[in-house]
This record gives C-alpha cells, structure tokens and sequence, in this order.
C-alpha cells in the first residue's frame, strides 16, 4: 500500500458554503491528512491520509455535526474455524486506513466492513482470500444461508472412523485383553501390523484429516497460528514420530521405540466429529433465520383484467390486487380493499390473538389469513417489506460484536502461540526429567491437541446468533447486538404514557362550554385541528364528524404550548392550562373546575380559547392497554424500578400511574424535561416509546426500546424495537437480554476453564505426585467436545421466553 491514501468521502448533511467551511476546519485540524478540499455542491470532502485513519476522519466530522455516509461490504468467508482465524481476518481488514470498521463473526462465517468508497468490495474480498479464507462478496438483501457443511463432514467422519477402527483395534485391543494381544502378534508380526496402521493413519490424514493440513501449515508457516495449525502439528508429530520408529528404529532409542499411529488417527477422527456436531448444533442456532425467510410463499392468486391467476410472489409489483383465500399466507405487505376477518399475525409480533382487519387496515407478508376471503393491493416487494426488514435487523444484530467479546479478542490473539510454546516447554522438560523420547512427544502433542480455542471464539457470536432469532420469534428486534448486553443490566425503565402504556387513540368523553355552543365549539377546534398529527387531534376530528369545519389559517403548533391558528376572522389557542397561562388568558374557573375533576380520572383536558377568552374545555380519555397493569408488575417482580415520563397534566398522570402500580410519576414535561428525565436516571436506563415522537428520549436512554406495529421497525433511535403494540414484550425483551448474557457467562467460563485445568494437565504437572498424565486421544476427545458443549448451550436460548 502506498503511503497516501486518497478519500473522497459523501457528507451529505452538507447545504451551504458555511457548512463546507465548518468541515474543513475540521479535517484540517486532524493530524496526518491532506490535500483536503469540500466542495458544497457535490456534498463531498476530498482529502488525502498521510497518517491518519478513516475511523479518526469519521469521528472528526461527527464531531463537527457532518458524520460521512459510508457504503458497507458483507463477505462470506469460508475455512474460519477458530477464534484466532476470525480475530486474524479482522485485525486484517481493519489494519487498512480507509477501512473505517471490520466486524467478523465467527458463528456465522461472514464480515461486515464499514470503508470508504474508493475501496471496492472485490478488493476487500481478496484481501481475506489472500490470507487463506476464501471470501466472496454478499449481494444486498437478506442473506442466504452459508453452505451447508454437514454432509461434507458427515461423510469425512465416517470415512475417518472407517479407516481408525482396524487401527483402533489392533492397539488398544491388545492393551484392554492381554490374550488378544498374544494372539495376533503370534499371527502378524509386529513390523507388519505396524506398516499396516501407517498405512491406514496416513490415509485418514492425506484424506479426512487433509483439511487441518492444507489451511493450518501455511498459517503457520505465515507466522500467524490457528487452531487447524495446532491439529496439524500435534497429529503430524505422532504420524511422523511412529512412521520413524516404524521404519528407520535406528535412529530412536530403544528405550523410545513405540508407535502412537492410533493417536494420530483418533484425534483426526475426533476433532472432525466435534466439527460435525457443531455445523449440526450451528444449523439450528440459524433456524429462526430461515423459518422467518420461509413465511413467504412463492406463488400468489393476482387479478390480472379482473380474473384471478396464479403468478409468482416475485412478479407482483407495488398496485397489484392479490386474493387472498381463508388459511392462505399474505405474500407481500399490502392494504386490504375488499373483505374483513381475523389474521394470524403472531409469527411477527408474537401476539397469540388473530388481528380483526378491515378494508383499509394494513396486512404485513408473512402473516396468515383466517376464515375469511379477502383481497388486498401491494404496497411494498423486496427488501421493502416488513419481513425483509426484520430478517436485516435480525442478521445485523447476529453479526453485532458484545462489548464482552473484547476480552476473548485480547486472549485468542496470543492464545495459539502460547500453546505452542507450552508444547515446547513440556518437550524439553519431559525429554530432560521424563523416562524417554516417546513420553516427550506424547506430552507435547497432548498439549497441541487439547488446547481449544474454538469454544471460546464460538462463546459470544453464537449466543448472540440464537438469542436473537429467539427475540424475533418473540416480537422482539435487537437493531444493535449490544442492546442485548445492555438490557441484562437493566436498572429503572422509563415508559412514555400516551400510545405505550395506553391505547394512543383517545377519545372525547365530555365538553364544556361557556358562551359557545357544543358545536361551535367543536367546529372551531376541529378545524384548527386539521393540519395537526396530534393523536388528541384525531379524536377531536372524530367526535366533529358530521359537522362543516371551516378552512384554518396560521396553524401554528409548538411542543408543550398547544396550537394557534385563524378561523373565520377568529384568533384560536387550543391546549393545556399551560398554554393558555403563557399567552396571558384567564381561565374561566367554571370550565377549569370541570376539567380539574376529569384530569384527576384520568382524562386530558384540552382547552378553547377565541379572542383571548376562555370558552370551552375539552376531556379527552385514553384507555390503558389491557396488558400495561401486568408488564409493569413484571417488571417490579424482577426488581426493576418503573416511571412514567408524561408532558400530560399531573392529575391525568398520576390516574393512570395509580391505576397502573407505576413506582413514580414526573408529569407536565416539554421535550426538553423529558430528556433531562432521563439523563438522569443514569446508568441502567430504558425508555419505551411509541418510536416517533419519542425520538429523541429514545435516543437520550441508555436503551431504548420502541414500542408499536410492524411499521415502526425502521425508527433510527431505538436500540431495539417490538413488532406490537404489547408493554409486555419489554419483559421479554429484559428476560431475553438477561438469558443471553447468562448463557455467554457459562460458555465463557467453559472455554476458559477447560483450557486453565486441562492443559497443565496435558504438561504432566499432576504426575510427579501420581496422577495420570493425558492421552492425546482423551485430549482429542475432550477439544471436540468442548464446542458442541459452547454451541449446545447457546442452543438453550431457542426456549427462551
């Protein structure tokens, strides 16, 4: 690579000279860059690096306000096997300056690479080919599921156990019965046996066992060491020891002259079995994956010139009617325009109860019709639907590295080269204080074999991998996979009230008027209401249904300080007691007194005011969601604390929370309280929103957890989202996070631990005070083990609830 490296980076928030101006001041303020040039028409920033990094650029202009659009390449990789091939490839791809992140995902086989546009995703592609892991590129959309090894090492393991066994035999038979060791040695000479096992056990490696060859020696003899390269080394070592004694026993000592060919072989056998339990363990962990890619049918019933025709789902286009008949699966997302019934759609939301549907409502592909005849248009194919966004938010979040997995980095990195030079170590020391030659090697390869540093490169991804398919089965999207982290350690959750604890869509119960009639009074607030997205908005629209609302100019709407606008010549302010004190009108006390009473119900009073007067007061109820009561004594239960964080009145507030069990209530905020709110909390804070409004907060907490429909997925702020409308599903969510985090404990405790007690263990360290010393086979055995044990305990989480 040469020493500069030429960026030309979009900035796309970029409008003016100004701007331009600011993003250069501070790019150049940054050491190690130059030539820069912005250029406010093109929304570019053009610039050289001589020292510096992309990461350090992005965080420069992200300080500045002007963070830059980066493409992302996804690859495929193949042949990863450990922690140490995934940390290699990542330490790889991130050594690049225009390579502004790299994540590797051992559990899944894939990278995610954040980098600048001048570095094409071929190229990127060849640099993990170039190390000895074949990488392809990943086109857009949701990814198809990595090669199925299974049958490949299916088939190698029985190949494997096929050509060890007579080998297996013929060693240890004899050791286990005495008689059949006599009797075969009268019928075969030694020499002959032994020419025969090298025979096969170099069978098994040029064959089954070429795999650990062909990748683990040109890592090592590329200086960097992986788990293949130990397996290589220590079943080498016994072939090629036993192979000398075998056939030139002139040049080992008599004393030394013993074969270990069963040792090579088992271990092949073994390691490759482990493997083979794995892939098995590793296609389950993705089956949330393909169960949801599955809920798409591949034909659907289209009118085509009004009659009904077969066609398939990647056909239809956006303005198609489909048909849609009772029992029958949507296959795209679409608006009902003819029938109504119940719809199944739990295997996105996770909601046990078939939704009711109209003409009008919105049906989401995937989900499955019940006992009625329906049609809907298409509104979304592709990537654009529901399901497709779900499964990228899911893939995204397996892919997301825990803040945990530094910690396995840092080990894994120099794990490999520790092991081989504890192998060394115990060669020298066996062959200076040990009986002989043979016991040396025996040692040496025990330590090779035994040493696994795939369970722990396995221990975080694939938990991550299961625990968030779990969640997506359960409603629950993780948009960043340290949501999952974050979330276990859940201290005090936050809940918006309006449209999360309650239904969103209240509805006016009375109106008050003084000087005014009712309709009047409705007509004027109406239609100032109009150009409003309010939800306090559309039910005052509901109930003014029927009456002729006249135009409303000047609508002028501010948080927290209700709504201006002209009717009929008429000034109108519309809002709480609040925003009628800050524009100086006098409540009517009359009015006043009957909306004290309605707020301390729980209701919202909204009020009129024409001309400076106070004429008319509004009470506006939202029910709770039947499921609110019973997700905040969940949450209780767990021993977390709950607030509401409410711009409605206290009185209204304080109902609801009363009636909820809410541990504390902070009413009245504007947005700005709010944020305070929450910043306050501290470490440990949630908030649950509605995911539009509350934006920002979403954005403010910790973790934030966007609460509605399908049609929320998209919503930036939130770390995580749940597909409905149920409080209930922030339970599972903590639940689940916790489960996860649980479950990386006890595989990161695994991994570490087999490692720490076992491999002094290979040394010998228990054999001066007569302890066994281990086998290279028991070794074998206990190294394959130990990540089926990893992946079968991530496993666990697919009962998560």
């Amino acid at each position: 690579m040469t020493p500069t490296t030429r960026l030309d980076l979009p900035i796309p928030d970029i409008s003016c000279g100004a701007c331009a101006a600011r993003v250069t001041r501070a790019l150049t303020a940054l050491p190690g860059l130059g030539e820069i040039s912005v250029n406010p028409v093109t929304k570019q920033a053009r610039l050289t690096l001589d020292g510096a990094t992309l990461p350090q650029v992005q965080v420069a202009l992200a300080d500045a306000g002007y963070p830059a659009t980066l493409p992302v390449t996804r690859l495929s990789i193949e042949g990863m096997s450990c922690a140490s091939c995934s940390g290699r490839v990542e330490r790889a791809l991130s050594a690049r300056p225009d390579v502004a992140e790299a994540q590797v995902n051992l559990a899944t086989h894939r990278a995610r690479v954040t980098h600048a546009p001048g570095l094409t995703p071929q190229a990127l592609a060849r640099i993990v080919t170039d190390l000895g892991y074949p990488a392809t590129v990943m086109q857009d959309g949701p990814a198809a599921p990595p090669p199925d090894e299974v049958p490949a090492l299916r088939r190698a393991v029985l190949t494997a156990a096929l050509l060890t066994l007579p080998v297996f035999v013929v060693e240890m038979g004899g050791h286990l019965v005495p008689a059949f060791h006599h009797w075969l040695h009268d019928l075969v000479p030694m020499q002959a046996l032994w020419l025969a096992q090298m025979v096969l056990v170099l069978a098994v490696l040029a064959g089954p066992g070429r795999r650990f060859f062909t990748t683990g020696i040109p890592a090592l003899l590329r200086g960097a060491p992986e788990m293949n390269s130990l397996v290589a080394l220590g079943a080498g070592t016994a072939f090629a020891f036993s192979a000398v004694v075998t056939l030139a026993p002139q040049l080992v000592p008599e004393a030394s002259r013993q074969v270990w060919f069963e040792a090579a072989a088992v271990i092949v056998t073994l390691i490759l079995t482990g493997r083979w339990l794995e892939a098995r363990a590793k296609g389950q962990a993705g089956a949330a994956i393909r169960a949801l890619v599955a809920l798409t049918p591949d034909e659907a019933t289209a009118l085509r010139d009004g009659q009904p025709v077969k066609v398939a789902v990647a056909d239809l286009r956006p303005g198609d009617l489909v048909r849609l008949a009772p029992g029958e699966r949507v296959a795209l997302d679409g608006i009902l325009t003819e029938g109504s019934g119940p719809i199944d759609e739990s295997m996105l939301t996770g909601e046990p109860v078939p939704a009711a549907k109209v003409p009008g409502d919105a049906v989401t592909g995937g989900t499955v019709n019940g006992l009625s005849a329906l049609t809907y248009r298409v509104t979304a194919t592709g990537s654009d639907t529901v399901l497709s966004r779900i499964v990228a938010l899911v893939e995204e979040a397996q892919a997301a590295r825990l803040p945990v997995q530094a910690l396995v980095d840092r080990v894994t990195r120099v794990f490999v080269p520790m092991v081989m030079a504890l192998a060394a170590l115990t060669f020298a020391l066996w062959l200076g204080f040990g009986p002989d030659l043979a016991h040396a090697v025996v040692a040496a390869v025990s330590v090779l074999i035994i040493a696994c540093p795939c369970a722990m490169g396995l221990a975080v991804p694939v938990s991550i991998m299961v625990g968030s398919g779990r969640g997506a089965q359960l409603g629950v999207l993780f948009r960043r996979g340290d949501a999952l982290q974050k979330l276990a350690s859940a201290r005090i959750v936050g809940f918006d009230k309006t449209g999360t604890l309650t239904q969103g869509r209240p509805r006016v119960t009375a109106i008050w008027t003084e000087g005014i009639t009712r309709d009047q009074a409705l007509r004027l607030t109406a239609a100032a209401e109009a150009r409003s997205e309010h939800p306090l908005a559309a039910a005052i629209l509901a109930e003014a249904q029927g009456l002729d609302l006249p135009p409303a100019d000047e609508v002028t709407a501010a948080p927290g300080q209700g709504l201006t606008a002209r009717v009929e010549g008429q000034a109108l302010r519309i809002g709480n007691r609040a925003a009628l004190e800050a524009a100086g009108i006098t409540s009517d006390p009359g009015l006043m007194t009957q909306a004290d009473k309605a707020a301390s119900e729980g209701a919202t009073p909204v009020h009129l005011a024409v001309d400076g007067l106070h004429v008319a007061s509004f009470a506006l109820a939202d029910p709770e969601r039947p499921e609110s009561a019973k997700a905040v004594a969940a949450l209780q239960a767990m021993g977390l604390q709950t607030v509401m964080l409410s711009g409605d009145l206290p009185a209204t507030a304080r109902a609801v929370g009363a009636r909820l069990g809410i541990s504390r209530v902070e009413a009245g905020l504007s947005p700005e309280d709010k944020l305070t709110a929450i910043r306050a909390m501290g470490p440990g804070s949630v908030f649950v929103g509605d995911g539009i409004n509350d934006a920002p907060a979403l954005a403010a907490a910790e973790t934030g957890i966007a609460i509605g429909t399908g049609t929320d997925i998209a919503i930036e702020s939130a770390d995580a989202v749940l597909m409905s409308g149920d409080p209930t599903g922030v339970v599972r969510a903590i639940r689940l996070s916790r489960a996860v985090m649980r479950n990386i404990r006890q595989n990161l405790f695994w991994a570490f631990a087999y490692n720490v007690a076992l491999i002094p263990v290979a040394m010998g360290v228990l054999v001066p005070f007569g302890g066994p010393q281990l086998s290279p086979m028991l070794g074998a055995g206990a190294m394959a083990l130990s990540s089926v044990f990893v992946v079968g305990n991530a496993l666990r989480l697919r009962r998560a609830a």
